[in-house]
């Protein structure tokens, strides 16, 4: 499995003050931005990454999951540290990232992860392999918590290439009691076509959103917003993401979810 990284959330996510002023929540938002648009431009972040932001628009997704510095953070299924990385610039020397694999993901990923944190280059990221099932998180520990295009391997299975079933449930359950009350959890996902079903995932590797829904409400986890923002409407839902004409082009959607106070 690849590296995870982890962020502590520490953003405020009550109502807005009714007292602060306009211009001050104008200038909080433009501040936002300029964290997102600094973790997209970094120059330290490799080739490869920045040639994959016109199709991952990244900074959208920091925006929409809300990373704010100081956050300590999991990147599940982090594969080959892309996002881990962005994450660590936005949460800052204050925050951390914790980046998880299986040694699936870290096969799959090859010497991209070893470059990637070589010569501790990122030293807010800690990496954490695990197997699929054997997930042992710290209660309460994470502000937020990301899955990027890693949900819909919990309904794919491959016992001979090193991915027994997941667990569902359980690992939804280990993802709620390591997430501070009030704290987020983020997917994005490819998508299938409505209706389909939950072995669509480990099929064509998409997954309905609204199966999505049904499963974090179902342990305790509140929808807070979707977002459209990933979507690419000429995407054909009925092939696999791994074909040549799609792949990196997939239509996808996002989900912010929230752990009840």
């Amino acid at each position: 499995m690849l590296p995870l990284v982890l962020a502590m959330a520490t953003g405020c996510h009550g109502p807005p003050d009714d007292s602060a002023a306009p211009g001050d929540m104008m200038m909080s938002k433009a501040m936002d931005a300029s964290i997102y648009a600094s973790a997209v431009t970094n120059n330290e972040r490799p080739a490869c990454d920045v040639e994959r932001d016109e199709q991952r628009k990244p900074a959208k997704v920091l925006e929409f999951f809300e990373i704010r510095p100081g956050m300590q953070m999991l990147d599940l299924f982090s594969g080959g540290g892309g996002y881990s990385e962005l994450l660590s610039y936005a949460v800052g020397p204050e925050g951390s990232v914790v980046a998880h694999n299986n040694r699936a993901y870290l096969r799959y990923v090859g010497e991209e992860i070893e470059q990637r944190y070589a010569n501790d280059r990122l030293e807010n990221v800690q990496t954490l392999v695990a197997e699929n099932n054997e997930l042992s998180l710290p209660r309460e520990k994470f502000d937020t918590i990301l899955l990027i295009l890693a949900y819909h391997d919990v309904y794919y299975s491959n016992p001979k290439e090193g991915w027994p079933k997941l667990d569902g449930p359980g690992l939804l359950a280990e993802l709620y009691q390591a997430l501070k009350p009030g704290g987020t959890l983020g997917i994005v996902d490819h998508h299938a076509e409505a209706g389909a079903p939950r072995e669509t995932g480990g099929t064509l590797h998409r997954i309905d959103p609204s199966l999505v829904i049904a499963d974090l409400t179902s342990s305790g986890f509140e929808l807070e917003e979707k977002s459209d923002a990933l979507r690419n409407m000429s995407d054909d839902h009925r092939r696999t993401v791994f074909d040549p004409e799609l792949r990196g082009r997939t239509d996808r959607f996002m989900l912010r979810f929230r752990k009840p106070d």
